[in-house]
C-alpha cells in the first residue's frame, strides 16, 4: 500500500490544519500507478496520474491545489509581480510607425497577440507591473488569509493595495485604474493609465474585501472614492434603464462593466448608506438585463461591432448582478441569473472539464476563460453541487493542460499548439484567485459530495 504521508511536504503543516493533515497522514490507497508508486504532483505526468488513477478524494484534491496555488504564488513572487500581457502590443518600439492610424495600431497589436511565438522580445515589449494583477493578486491573497487566517496573507494583500493606492489614474480626483499600455480595438484608441470601468470595479471589489476582513477604514475610504468615480461617469440613459460608460471620456455601453459598476455601488451602499449610488446601480442593472437575450445571453455590448458571446464575460455579468441582488435585497432580477446561469454551464465547457471561449466553437482555449469559470462556478457552489464539480474539473484540466512545472499557467491553447507567453493578470493572477476560492470550498467541506466521479474522465 502506498501511504499519502510519502507525497507530502517534508515540512510540518500548519498547526490549524494538523488534525486534516494527520488523517491524511494515516489514510492509504490502493497501488494504482505505474512503477507501484505514487505520481509526483510536481510534473504533468505525475498529475495526469493523480487525477485518473481513483485517487482523488477531497483531502488529495485539496492538496494539489494548495500546491499548485503555492507554485504561481512563488512564480510570480519571483518575477516581481511583473509580466506580458495579451494587448501589450503598442508598447512596442514599432509603435510610432503606426502613425496613430487605427488600423495600423489594431494590426501590430493583434500580430503580437495572435503570433504563437512569442515576438515581444524582439518587439521592445518588456514585462511590467499590473493594477490588474496585483488588484487579483490582493484579492487572492485575501481568499487565502480567511481560509487559513496566517498572516503572511494578509501582509501581502494590504502591500498589493498599497501599491494600488500609490499607482492610480494620475488625472482624476479619485481612485481608478486602467491599463499600462495604450491600446486600440474597434472601438478606437485609448491611451494607457485611462482609467477603465471594468479593473476600477474588480479592484474595488478587493478593497472591499480588505475593509470586510480587517475593519480598516482607510480601504472602506478608497472603495467610496472609486464608487465617486463611476458616478461620475457618462451613462447612456434610455426608457429601460442607464448604461455606465466603459471610459470616462466617452459614452462606451458594455454589458460587463456596467454590471459590475453596478455591483461595486450596490456593495458600498450597505456601508455608507448612500442612496444615489443604489439608485444608479439600480438602473444600470435594468439595462442589462432588459436586454438580456431569450436564450439567458448577453451580448458583449449592444452596438452590432459588439455582437459576440463569450466565456469570461458572461463570467463577470453573472458575478456582477449576483452581487447586486445579494446587496441590494431587490429580488426582481433573480430569472435572469438564473437564465443566464443555466446558459452558461450549458454552453462553456466540454465533458472533460476543458472551458470553451465562445458559448458555438471552442478553440481558442483561454486561460482567462477558465480561471473566470473556476470563479464563477465556485461562487453559485453553495446553491448546486454541480457546479462545484463542475468547477473542479475545470480547474482539474486546467492544470493538467495548461500549467508548467515552473507554476506559470500558459496563455492559451489551438488546435495544434500551446502558447506558453507568462501573461501576469491574465494568467497568473486570475488562476490564483479563483484557485484560492475554489480551495476554500474545498477546505469548508462544501459541494463534495460525488466528487470523485468527476475526476475518472480521462483528460485530453
Amino acid at each position: 500500500m502506498t501511504a499519502y504521508r510519502d507525497f507530502l511536504p517534508s515540512r510540518s503543516p500548519p498547526r490549524s490544519r494538523r488534525s486534516c493533515f494527520r488523517w491524511r497522514r494515516n489514510h492509504t490507497y490502493p497501488r494504482q500507478v505505474p512503477d507501484g508508486g505514487c505520481p509526483n504532483a510536481n510534473n504533468a505526468e505525475g498529475r495526469n496520474a493523480l487525477f485518473t488513477s481513483g485517487m482523488l478524494d477531497s483531502g488529495v484534491l485539496q492538496f494539489l491545489i494548495e500546491r499548485r496555488l503555492n507554485l504561481v504564488e512563488r512564480w510570480v513572487e519571483q518575477h516581481a509581480y511583473r509580466g506580458y500581457e495579451p494587448f501589450d502590443g503598442l508598447s512596442s518600439w514599432f509603435q510610432p510607425l503606426t502613425f496613430g492610424n487605427l488600423f495600423a495600431g489594431r494590426l501590430l497589436l493583434q500580430s503580437i497577440r495572435r503570433c504563437p511565438v512569442n515576438l515581444r522580445p524582439i518587439m521592445g515589449v518588456t514585462p511590467k507591473e499590473s493594477t490588474k494583477g496585483r488588484g487579483y493578486m490582493a484579492a487572492g491573497f485575501l481568499v487565502r488569509y480567511r481560509t487559513t487566517r496566517n498572516p503572511d496573507y494578509l501582509r501581502k494583500a494590504e502591500s498589493c493595495l498599497e501599491w494600488l493606492d500609490h499607482h492610480k489614474a494620475k488625472n482624476f480626483a479619485y481612485h481608478s485604474w486602467g491599463n499600462h499600455f495604450d491600446f486600440a480595438s474597434r472601438a478606437g484608441f485609448y491611451a494607457k493609465d485611462n482609467p477603465i470601468l471594468v479593473w476600477t470595479s474588480l479592484i474595488g471589489f478587493a478593497y472591499l474585501d480588505a475593509y470586510e476582513q480587517t475593519g480598516n477604514a482607510r480601504w472602506l475610504n478608497i472603495a467610496d472614492s472609486i464608487c465617486h468615480w463611476i458616478i461620475d461617469l457618462p451613462r447612456e440613459k434610455t426608457n429601460r434603464g442607464h448604461c455606465i460608460s466603459y471610459l470616462p471620456h466617452v459614452q462606451i455601453s458594455i454589458h460587463n462593466s456596467n454590471l459590475l459598476g453596478a455591483a461595486m455601488l450596490a456593495r458600498i451602499t450597505r456601508y455608507t448608506g448612500n442612496r444615489q449610488y443604489m439608485d444608479v446601480a439600480r438602473s444600470a442593472i435594468e439595462y442589462s438585463c432588459m436586454r438580456q437575450r431569450t436564450d439567458g445571453s448577453w451580448w458583449y455590448g449592444e452596438d452590432p461591432k459588439y455582437r459576440w458571446i463569450d466565456n469570461f464575460h458572461t463570467g463577470y455579468n453573472l458575478n456582477g448582478l449576483a452581487c447586486y441582488i445579494e446587496n441590494s435585497g431587490n429580488e426582481r432580477w433573480s430569472s435572469n441569473l438564473q437564465k443566464g446561469l443555466d446558459f452558461y454551464t450549458r454552453n462553456f465547457f466540454e465533458e472533460n472539464g476543458r472551458p470553451k471561449y465562445y458559448h458555438d466553437r471552442p478553440y481558442p482555449v483561454d486561460i482567462q476563460c477558465a480561471a473566470q469559470s473556476i470563479e464563477t462556478l465556485a461562487l453559485f457552489a453553495n446553491d448546486d453541487p454541480a457546479r462545484f464539480r463542475l468547477a473542479a474539473n475545470v480547474a482539474r484540466w486546467t492544470i493538467e493542460n495548461m500549467q508548467g512545472d515552473d507554476g506559470h499557467f500558459f496563455y492559451r491553447i489551438y488546435p495544434l499548439l500551446k502558447v506558453k507567453t507568462p501573461m501576469l493578470h491574465w494568467a497568473q493572477a486570475t488562476m490564483y484567485k479563483a484557485l484560492a476560492l475554489l480551495l476554500s470550498h474545498l477546505v469548508g467541506k462544501r459541494a463534495l459530495s460525488n466528487l470523485v466521479p468527476e475526476f475518472g474522465a480521462e483528460a485530453t
